[in-house]
């Protein structure tokens, strides 16, 4: 297969403008082929910006979230990725929720060998919340 071929469905690097997604369930998380599936390797995906809002008072939430995974068929698009977690920014969720939903939503999109998802959110009354979904522990 091509590589035009097999990235085609990469619409969201091709576009010059840009609609930022308002909910998770907006944002289009896009895959690409994984050429070398006969080896285990880790992609981590780090974002020191997340942001997302308190369902009970409106006020933001921000956190430092990793993703870590061992891709199978597909590996996951950063910039789509990028968007779906920037559609958090106007969600009121509270943070176990939050993980939970990236974590299934990945799961679900790339039946990865492994997977895991951490969130450290900045302190909230001088506690620091650590949120982590892992497919290694069992």
């Amino acid at each position: 297969m091509s590589d035009e071929k097999r990235l085609s469905q990469l619409t969201l690097l091709k576009k010059g403008e840009l609609k930022y997604p308002m909910n998770p369930d907006e944002a289009e998380l896009q895959t690409f082929e994984n050429l070398n599936k006969e080896r285990n390797f880790w992609i981590t995906f780090k974002t020191p910006e997340f942001t997302s809002l308190c369902p009970l008072t409106g006020q933001p939430d921000f956190a430092h979230i990793t993703i870590d995974y061992i891709p199978d068929e597909v590996i996951v698009e950063s910039k789509s990725l990028k968007l779906y977690l920037f559609s958090f920014r106007q969600t009121g969720t509270f943070y176990e929720e939050i993980v939970n939903r990236i974590y299934s939503d990945l799961q679900t999109l790339l039946s990865p060998r492994k997977l895991i998802v951490e969130a450290e959110f900045t302190p909230r009354g001088g506690i620091t919340s650590i949120v982590k979904v892992d497919s290694t522990e069992a």
